[in-house]
């Protein structure tokens, strides 16, 4: 019962000490956070994850777990905080000493008590076997005593002599156990002596003497001891068991003792006990037991008189007390545990020891009382423990637990205590960092703006002087000049835009625009800025869309074609022979069809040169499933276009040390490379984000000597379904409409490379023309004579013409003979001009047309109008839209350019004036207010953003207001139409003019009130993007 009670006290001591742990671990620094004010940041350290807390933590214990605002002042402040909190942990460390010390004091006690319980059952079951058994062989004395008063005293002559009660006595042992002998003493009076000495043939003996107790001696004799002295009466031993054989004759009342206890059996009727005497011969400690045997008809009520007088002898049993109860304790397991002792104690201040010793090292001791009948005899038994008692074990440990427990505790609320007040501090000085952060961030953004702005104004009037001065009359080698000047300056703003990409990517402020645009165009107009390149080299340079591929798409056609450029750009940088071959492909087509995928066999490569193998590039690319891919846009997951694009290269190569350096800003395979082929290396760090932005991977494999192939993952929209939501990229290429002229045609290509086939077949087909493909000069002529639809054009590849030249002369003259009215053109396919030198000697008059690659859809359509005499025969220059070019937009058109710059005021104005507008100039925003006041016959302006005094934001925002203020009136009647020019609405397109190409910037311009932006220097291209979405063409020129 008492470990119960233990187990269930240490339950309840881990129970209060969980929840004194989980309080206050849960509630201090939850409601410091709550109280602190920490969550009252816009930051706010726990979030959503705190809420949580908060919320769970109010369900529990409701408004009870809240510590007051004022308590938390009061205990968490900076000042009482520390010293507080110091005393606490003091009051709390001594008051859990003293609480382990007495769980200590408890569980020894504890202990104890059971110790103590322990040694008392035992001493008591002992106590009790021994007495038990006592009273067993002093029941059969007892019975002895009415056998020999039955069959010695009632029957004459007397049944029992010595031998018989020898023998009986030795078989009925057993019933005994705890006697060693059994003897029977006859009373006999003095005048009864002579007669009964003759009779028994021994004189009646005396048991001791005064001098000496022969009776203790181990060589007693009865026949030396003397007779006994005269007295009333006698008791001569007359049976005896052969153990005690030896007191026969010995008269017991001769003793002393014997006399007292013999006289007081017979007088009480009772069992009676001696003390404690050494036996003869044994010389061991023993007691006798005796009884009276009276006559038989004795009423049980008698007197002691009456006892006396009818007393015929005295039956005593004998009892080896040390030997009895040894034999007691073998019999039970637990012996050797603890120690006995027997005492005698009638006389208390001198107990007599019957059995045991007094060596023990323990001092604890339980004593049982023994009764064996004689209620004039005191017996107990005492019982100690062998062993001192162990150490407290469980008391030590479970103490020592819990202090360790609460001292654990304790050191947990002082680690939170100045975690907290660590946190605090960091994040006073988080917030302090956050706010210089910050104020880094908007200087660097104004740096970025302003250096950009410097760079560009005077670059905008350096380019612009320089495109101004290439349209005069200017000879071979000053047109030269200007052209490098030109290239110069463009590779600058380049230099320029990529450090402000770089820039803006660290910020975290690029952001993807939202538009409508032509894959295959932006992939022609990335062809034709590397086409003359690719030619100087004779490096062969192509791109291939799947026909899977939408024709439009909605997204960023500025960044994707910034990606192309950048790794087409690095290819034709390192690659000096072979070919650079762009494929576009849906991913869906890369997981269901091997058909894509590209073998590193020179026969199926663009060129013949092995490649390195594209696949490897791909490889460590997420799985591509919806699931797993997400769109920038807000169009549906079924709108998304999923596009793989490689670009593949036969350069040399990157080594495999710099492999893993190649996506690092401002990082150079090598120290060289800067220097030979120049470049920031930033470009593919730029291309990588930009990637990123898009939701897609861009890898490489490269083998240095043999070429590299990067391929990227871009996720789109597609442009078909919802094309009227998204503003629409225009384009000044003529390859979107497909000429009519060709629908009808079809072209014979012939090429034995495949691959190269393959992207020839390609771009003719965008034109509407049908394609065969024959791999030698020799199967033209059965192509031509067998097939069902005359073939127009043939288009052999410079490699097969000048393989063997009279296998061209034949051919020309063959295709001359042919007999058809008209028979078909004949074209090159060549990489450069110097390779098409011999075509001419070759071919004689037959001159074959030569078309330059790369091939692309304008360039194409332009060859083939030429050649064949159909469509539009002209080329569109610089670019221009052929129907709707800057010229038929800007005529007759009266802007106001506003810049405080004197030389980008002559820019401006040149740029403008070269495409018929009237131009009009202003040096700063305070002087342009009045120039624009309504009425007026401005038609737009074109204002810088960063000027002197009033700056174009503010310029904007006060025409804005009289414009509105303008339409007010006209609203509401104050003033007639007809004296505003008879125009109800005034809103001038304002398009912003600045060097400055920060988003942030652009985003300004927009919320005060312009209607576009326009970056220095100018473009042909973006400044009809803005133009055209306020002026249309005159009516004549539509017609």
């Amino acid at each position: 019962m008492s470990f119960l009670h233990l187990l269930g006290f240490g339950l309840k001591v881990g129970h209060l000490l969980l929840m004194l742990c989980c309080w206050i671990i849960s509630v201090i620094p939850v409601n410091w956070f709550i109280n602190g004010g920490v969550m009252e940041t816009k930051a706010g350290l726990l979030s959503d994850g705190g809420k949580i807390w908060m919320r769970l933590w109010e369900k529990m214990f409701g408004s009870s777990g809240k510590i007051p605002h004022h308590w938390y002042q009061k205990f968490w402040s900076k000042k009482v905080g520390k010293t507080w909190w110091r005393k606490l942990l003091f009051t709390w460390v001594l008051m859990w000493i003293m609480v382990s010390l007495w769980i200590f004091s408890y569980l020894s006690l504890q202990a104890s008590e059971k110790r103590k319980e322990t040694l008392g059952s035992m001493c008591d079951e002992r106590a009790r076997m021994l007495q038990d058994q006592f009273n067993v062989s002093m029941n059969h004395v007892q019975a002895m005593s009415i056998l020999i008063s039955t069959f010695h005293h009632g029957k004459n002559p007397s049944a029992i002599d010595q031998g018989t009660f020898a023998r009986y006595t030795e078989r009925t042992a057993f019933e005994r156990p705890l006697t060693s002998g059994v003897a029977y003493a006859v009373r006999v009076l003095h005048s009864e002596r002579e007669q009964f000495e003759k009779q028994q043939g021994w004189t009646i003996k005396r048991m001791d003497t005064p001098e000496q107790t022969p009776v203790h001696k181990d060589n007693h004799a009865s026949e030396n001891l003397e007779p006994s002295p005269v007295q009333e009466e006698y008791a001569p031993v007359i049976f005896a068991q052969d153990t005690v054989s030896h007191v026969i004759s010995l008269d017991m009342l001769s003793g002393k003792e014997d006399r007292e206890n013999v006289l007081r059996a017979r007088a009480s009727g009772k069992a009676v006990l001696t003390a404690p005497f050494r036996l003869f011969k044994t010389n061991s400690l023993g007691v006798i037991l005796t009884f009276a045997v009276y006559k038989s008809d004795l009423p049980s009520n008698a007197t002691p008189n009456e006892r006396i007088q009818a007393t015929h002898g005295y039956l005593g049993g004998v009892f080896h007390i040390e030997s009895l109860v040894e034999k007691l304790l073998q019999q039970l397991a637990s012996k050797q545990t603890i120690l006995v002792n027997v005492y005698d104690t009638t006389d208390t201040d001198h107990p007599i020891s019957m059995y045991g010793s007094n060596v023990s090292d323990d001092g604890l001791q339980r004593v049982s009382t023994l009764n064996f009948g004689d209620p004039f005899r005191k017996h107990e038994m005492r019982c100690r423990f062998k062993q001192r008692a162990p150490w407290p074990w469980l008391a030590i440990t479970t103490s020592t637990g819990i202090l360790v427990i609460a001292l654990l505790v304790g050191h947990i609320f002082h680690a939170t205590v100045n975690r907290i007040a660590k946190v605090e501090e960091d994040y006073r000085d988080m917030m302090m960092l956050k706010k210089r952060a910050e104020a880094a961030d908007v200087a660097k953004s104004q740096f970025l703006a302003t250096v950009s702005h410097e760079i560009r104004t005077p670059m905008n009037g350096v380019l612009g002087m320089l495109h101004m001065l290439i349209d005069t009359d200017l000879d071979v080698t000053q047109q030269d000049y200007v052209r490098t000047a030109q290239a110069s300056g463009k590779a600058l703003v380049s230099l320029i835009n990529e450090v402000l990409d770089q820039a803006k990517i660290e910020s975290g402020k690029l952001e993807l625009e939202e538009l409508q645009f032509d894959l295959q165009a932006i992939l022609d107009d990335v062809l034709s800025l590397f086409s003359g390149k690719s030619q100087e080299k004779g490096v062969e340079l192509a791109v291939y869309i799947s026909d899977r591929v939408p024709k439009m798409l909605i997204g960023d056609p500025g960044r994707f074609r910034q990606i192309i450029t950048n790794l087409m750009g690095n290819s034709i940088k390192f690659t000096e022979k072979g070919h650079i071959f762009v494929t576009i492909h849906l991913v869906e087509e890369l997981m269901d069809s091997i058909e894509v995928e590209t073998e590193s066999s020179s026969k199926n490569t663009l060129s013949g040169l092995p490649v390195a193998d594209r696949r490897c590039s791909w490889e460590g690319f997420r799985t591509f499933n919806q699931e797993g891919l997400t769109s920038p846009f807000s169009s549906s997951s079924s709108d998304l276009i999923h596009l793989i694009v490689s670009v593949e290269d036969t350069g040399v190569g990157i080594p495999e040390e710099a492999q893993s350096r190649v996506f690092t800003p401002f990082m150079q395979v090598g120290p060289s490379i800067s220097r030979i082929h120049g470049g920031t290396g930033i470009g593919l760090s730029i291309s990588k984000c930009l990637v990123g932005l898009m939701n897609g991977e861009i890898g490489f494999v490269s083998r240095p000597n043999v070429g590299s192939t990067f391929t990227f993952t871009a996720v789109f929209s597609g442009g078909c379904s919802k094309s009227n939501e998204y503003k629409c990229q225009p384009t000044n290429n003529q390859s979107h409409a497909v000429s009519s002229e060709f629908q009808s045609m079809a072209a014979l290509v012939v090429d034995p490379n495949p691959v190269r086939a393959k992207v020839s077949r390609y771009h003719i087909q965008r034109l509407g023309i049908r394609v065969e493909v024959t791999s030698d000069l020799n199967q033209v002529f059965s192509s031509i004579s067998s097939g069902n639809t005359a073939i127009n054009m043939v288009l052999v590849e410079q490699d097969v013409w000048d393989k063997d030249s009279n296998l061209s002369a034949l051919f020309v003259n063959k295709l001359k003979k042919l007999d058809l009215e008209v028979p078909p053109k004949l074209f090159l396919l060549a990489n450069s001009i110097s390779s098409t030198r011999n075509s001419a000697a070759i071919s004689g008059v037959y001159n074959p047309t030569v078309i330059m690659k790369p091939l692309r859809a304008s360039m194409l359509a332009a060859s083939l109008q030429r050649a064949l005499g159909v469509g539009n025969k002209g080329v569109c220059q610089n670019g221009e839209h052929p129907s709707l070019s800057l010229r038929n937009l800007l005529r007759g058109r009266k802007i106001l350019v506003v810049d405080d710059n004197n030389v980008n005021l002559r820019v401006a104005a040149g740029a403008l004036k070269k495409y018929g507008a009237d131009v009009v100039c202003a040096d700063s925003g305070k002087s342009a207010i009045p120039l624009l006041k309504p009425p007026h016959d401005f038609d737009a302006c074109f204002m810088d953003i960063q000027m002197p005094e009033m700056d174009g934001f503010e310029a904007t925002g006060i025409i804005r207001e009289m414009e509105r203020n303008v339409n007010r009136r006209i609203q509401h009647g104050e003033v007639s139409v007809e004296a505003y020019a008879n125009i109800s609405n005034w809103h001038l397109p304002i398009l912003a003019m600045t060097a400055d190409v920060i988003q942030a910037t652009h985003e300004e311009c927009l919320r005060c009130g312009m209607d576009g932006y326009v970056s220095k220097p100018f473009e042909a291209e973006q400044l009809y993007r803005e133009v055209s979405r306020f002026f249309q063409p005159p009516p004549e020129q539509n017609q």
